[in-house]
């Protein structure tokens, strides 16, 4: 009973906050609905930012492949810290600059109008099929599970998971489509808090129970009898991320996910300034540091837990016979329902209910600004007036939401849920960020060079993973380094072509004056603070640090010192040599 009331109030009050925060907002322009007004504040931006990214797909996913694989998963969160300071100081100046609201817009300023389309549509296929039905099936399953629906209500298993997708679809679907963005983004920033203090309770818990009624004896425990899960960097030959593969592959594909990822990006188009966005966006990349902690090690707890006999993981079924390999994908509900007591299962449940909201609801807001400004108002009826072109984003959100809810439980075949959709996304996403990178890097690139690079993009990965099995004939590699080969050869045609074919005049992006866009000026400071922590989380989860006899806690940030000041001396040498040298283009007209 607990259980269900401290659910159902949190859950309540969410609703309240949102309801109070937008009721006087006008939703009937493209502004008000799509970008609330840019007027969000940094800590709304980091909230949307950081519970956006981290839903029942990355909770239940990424717990589930460290349950399998040890600490080498955290790649995937911990370099989203570096990326998002990348969002901070190179694309989030050029977007609010442009004045835009989505990220086809910037590609029709600097591509053309064709770009814009493609780009649209594109964007429509990582939404539909590569983002919004991994986060009802991930939440159906994690609620199922927390729940236990399927024994409360006397279904079955498959039942209880169509049940659970139809009400997240539903219920999600109605902030997205009648609440706009800025309903989104404040039930985002109160969900965010109570995710992160019931998302990090879940470890601390699992180390008290694993270390028999003390947290440093379960931390203990772990180091003695799993240092190797606790391994970070990936040195090993077996590695699930290779460090090869982290720096050709994760990095990357988090580089297109935080700097040119629609879903993600339309948070900072609606700060109120560049100062106030670089204030969220860097908040959020520390929110990222501290999220490993309840996005892989409760994955490396629930392995020790189940090693020692003292949590009980399913088998996966296949027509209802076993098939004799664990459901890592269930291992985190189970971890929660069976360690938290019944009222903190109940407000963990509220909490995790609202990051699977806010995930999905974000996508279909992000998806309805894309097809109302981007397809319907560039192809179908450029005179649409703003209350005509909101109407049709709620239409085309409602038909979303009932495609993703019939797609969703299907995904239950698949082996890894969360390698599933990276994936997945991998056939679109590096080929969009290679040509965004182009019009950030080159003024006189032509559209004919994005055109070239975006279908031989896509065109590899799908071939040389789906078809060939990573396999290039001469030699085998990870699907990682796949990414950065692509983006490699991406870059190298559309490099000759901008040398073969460069643009009379270079393309000169106008500055709107929509946002102010002075940047935030402890902007460089916060990112230094950002990096030492990604450092340290990598090299204390290494040889160097607890995870071998030789090393130690000392060491390990000892290097990190040093590394820091190596890194600080570079960037002021490179900042004082740059400084230095007259540019260029200025001395030579139409120089890019």
């Amino acid at each position: 009973m607990l259980t269900i009331a401290s659910f159902l109030l949190f859950t309540a009050l969410v609703a309240l906050i949102a309801y109070f925060k937008t009721k006087n907002d006008d939703l009937g322009t493209e502004s008000g609905y799509f970008l609330a007004g840019r007027s969000l504040s940094w800590y709304v931006i980091a909230g949307s930012l950081f519970l956006t990214n981290i839903s029942a797909e990355q909770l239940a996913g990424l717990n589930a492949n460290a349950f399998r694989n040890g600490a080498n998963v955290m790649a995937w969160e911990a370099t989203s810290a570096l990326t998002l300071i990348v969002l901070a100081f190179v694309f989030l100046p050029r977007y609010l600059k442009a004045g835009i609201t989505t990220v086809p817009q910037f590609l029709e300023k600097r591509f053309g109008k064709k770009m814009r389309i493609t780009a649209s549509f594109i964007f429509l296929y990582a939404i539909v099929i590569g983002f919004l039905p991994f986060v009802l099936y991930a939440g159906a399953i994690t609620l199922g599970k927390l729940f236990d629906v399927s024994g409360l209500l006397g279904i079955s298993e498959g039942a209880s998971i169509w049940l659970m997708t139809i009400t997240l679809g539903v219920v999600g679907g109605i902030y997205a489509v009648f609440g706009g963005l800025k309903a989104v983004a404040v039930s985002d920033t109160v969900n965010g808090v109570g995710l992160l203090i019931a998302g990090l309770l879940v470890p601390i818990i699992g180390l008290y129970i694993l270390g028999d009624s003390s947290v440093l004896d379960g931390v203990r425990t772990l180091v003695a009898e799993a240092p190797d899960r606790l391994n970070a960097p990936g040195l090993s030959s077996d590695s699930n991320i290779p460090w090869h593969g982290l720096i050709s592959g994760v990095l990357i594909i988090n580089l297109f996910y935080w700097c040119t990822n629609q879903a993600i990006v339309q948070r900072v188009f609606a700060g109120r300034n560049l100062a106030e966005s670089q204030k969220g966006v860097l908040a959020a990349a520390a929110m990222k540091i501290l999220g490993v902690f309840m996005l892989v090690l409760p994955g490396i707890i629930a392995w020790q837990l189940y090693q020692d006999g003292l949590l009980q993981i399913p088998m996966k079924q296949s027509d209802g016979v076993s098939t004799g390999i664990i459901n890592a994908d269930m291992s985190y509900p189970i971890l929660v329902r069976e360690i938290l007591p019944g009222w903190m299962t109940g407000f963990f449940g509220a909490a995790m209910f609202g990051a699977i909201l806010s995930s999905f609801n974000s996508g279909v807001n992000s998806l309805s600004t894309v097809v109302s400004l981007d397809i319907y108002k560039q192809i179908i009826k450029p005179e649409a007036s703003d209350r005509e072109t909101v109407r049709i984003g709620r239409l085309f959100g409602t038909f979303t939401i009932i495609l993703c809810i019939i797609i969703a439980p299907y995904i239950a075949t698949a082996d890894s849920l969360y390698t599933l959709m990276r994936t997945i996304m991998a056939v679109i996403n590096v080929p969009i960020f290679a040509v965004i990178l182009l019009g950030v890097i080159s003024k006189r690139a032509p559209s004919s060079a994005a055109f070239a690079g975006l279908g031989f993009g896509m065109v590899f990965f799908y071939t040389t993973h789906f078809a060939m099995g990573d396999d290039l004939g001469f030699v085998k590699v990870h699907w990682l380094n796949l990414v950065g080969i692509n983006l490699v050869l991406m870059l190298a045609i559309m490099g000759v072509i901008r040398w073969l074919r460069p643009l009379p005049e270079p393309v000169v992006i106008q500055y709107t004056r929509d946002v102010d866009i002075t940047p935030w000026k402890h902007a460089e400071l916060a990112s230094w603070i950002i990096i030492f922590g990604f450092l340290s989380l990598y090299l204390v989860l290494s040889p160097l640090g607890i995870t071998s006899e030789s090393g130690s806690i000392v060491k390990a940030l000892s290097v990190v010192v040093l590394i820091l000041a190596v890194l600080i001396a570079a960037v002021r040498l490179i900042r004082n040599r740059s400084s230095s040298i007259p540019d260029s283009s200025k001395l030579i007209p139409g120089r890019s």
